[in-house]
């Protein structure tokens, strides 16, 4: 393989930069060198790959000895016995440098001494050739052979197996964390409003803000998020969903409110209380969101005391997640959100029935009031508004708005032209007319 065709190779998307940590701490490639090595009884077994510039770099090195080279060493790959296997001038099994003549021009001949010497290429799934998979000892040995040479491939097949994966991974990480980026500006982002009401009078009381992104029908919000969690982005990505949730805040009616999603890790950044300085916050909720474990709640506890001066404070999910009565308790929540898995068909679950009276007298007992979310159906508002739930969210009542339809929705008013949001996870049909509450049927 001519050097040329390696840079053609590193060209269209061969690895030439750095490795990912994950790879290069693989311990599935160390048991496989570790294998061989145990196998074929030589002191030497490595993967090597070959990078930009006509270089070869071992990657990773398996060895008791205490070698001058280790994993990242680059040497030109003319100076590989590896190279020159691909090459076809030497054989994938050596007993003995000194049967080629062409081993004695190599310095790394003399250098380790090499005495054995057992190559296989490494080969990706296309064919193309990421490196190379070797085993030496320092001494000849004319007892090797093709049994042994099976087994370098099979576990050089293994190791090309585990590299690939991580190429793929690297693409992925790299695509989302463009994508990501690409968001950070806030100007992608669009923010819908999702009513909340009263669960005994109708009445709306205020809205969830909620972030949606671009082809939201084939990437819903928390696979933004989770990707940004991936690439080290979350914090920020929340940051520029928060502050379009900000932006919207004049559009809630006096005596509404808003809630806006914050995680546990967005708070104690600092950055939510940077950014609500010089807000009118009157009409702000956070709600805490429970897709992160909490480590010290304490600390949480602490970084939202000084938030709470200015806002009210939600807790998201409670009922599933990492909630739990102890955080429930630390936080002091003005407002528990239920999950809608505790909502779904609550009136023939008489489960949800026990858990939900358990956190209405929660919520009583510590001065809070209650949110049922994913409320759809006119029997499940029936039973969470019997159960004395405060208030609710769902289809029944909207679907996410935009933030003027759902202004309209607020003020008791009905936007028929509006177009609400349809995300992956919200494809369900909106309850039929008959299933309508009379203030929503007749506004």
């Amino acid at each position: 393989m001519p050097l040329a065709q390696i840079q053609r190779l590193a060209d269209q998307g061969l690895p030439s930069g750095p490795l990912a940590d994950e790879l290069l701490k693989d311990p599935a490639i160390e048991r496989v060198l570790a294998a061989v090595r145990g196998h074929l009884g030589v002191e030497i077994a490595f993967v090597s790959r070959y990078v930009d510039g006509g270089l070869r770099e071992l990657t990773h090195v398996h060895t008791d000895l205490d070698l001058p080279m280790g994993a990242g060493f680059r040497e030109p790959v003319e100076d590989s016995y590896c190279w020159h296997i691909l090459e076809g001038r030497l054989p994938e099994l050596i007993h003995d440098p000194a049967d080629y003549p062409l081993t004695a021009q190599l310095a790394i001949t003399d250098f380790l001494p090499v005495g054995c010497h057992l190559n296989v290429p490494l080969r990706l799934h296309d064919g193309s050739v990421w490196g190379s998979f070797c085993a030496l000892g320092r001494k000849p040995d004319r007892t090797l052979g093709e049994r042994d040479m099976k087994v370098v491939r099979a576990f050089a097949a293994l190791a090309a197996e585990r590299i690939e994966e991580s190429m793929v991974q690297d693409v992925e990480l790299s695509a989302a964390r463009a994508r990501v980026s690409e968001m950070l500006d806030g100007h992608a982002i669009t923010i819908f409003h999702q009513p909340i009401h009263c669960l005994t009078s109708g009445d709306p009381v205020g809205v969830e803000c909620l972030a949606r992104f671009p082809n939201t029908r084939q990437r819903g919000p928390d696979q933004w998020f989770e990707d940004a969690e991936k690439v080290g982005l979350g914090v920020e990505l929340e940051m520029a969903a928060v502050r379009n949730a900000l932006e919207t805040l004049g559009h809630v009616p006096e005596g509404k409110y808003a809630a806006v999603n914050v995680s546990p890790a967005t708070i104690l950044s600092g950055l939510v209380e940077r950014e609500l300085e010089g807000v009118n916050t009157a009409k702000l909720v956070l709600e805490v969101t429970e897709h992160q474990k909490v480590v010290d709640f304490a600390v949480l506890a602490a970084a939202l005391g000084r938030l709470k001066g200015k806002v009210r404070v939600a807790i998201d999910d409670v009922g599933t997640g990492y909630s739990g009565l102890r955080h429930i308790v630390d936080l002091k929540p003005d407002i528990l959100k239920m999950d809608m898995a505790l909502t779904r068909d609550i009136h023939k679950d008489p489960a949800r029935r026990a858990l939900t009276g358990a956190l209405v007298q929660l919520s009583r007992d510590i001065g809070c009031k209650l949110i049922a979310e994913g409320i759809e159906t006119v029997e499940e508002r029936a039973a969470m508004a019997a159960l004395g739930v405060d208030y609710g969210q769902g289809y029944l009542f909207a679907r996410p708005l935009p933030v003027v339809a759902a202004q309209q929705h607020l003020l008791g008013l009905r936007d028929e032209d509006a177009e609400p949001d349809v995300a992956p996870h919200e494809l369900r049909p909106m309850p039929s007319e008959g299933d309508q509450p009379a203030l929503i049927r007749n506004a």
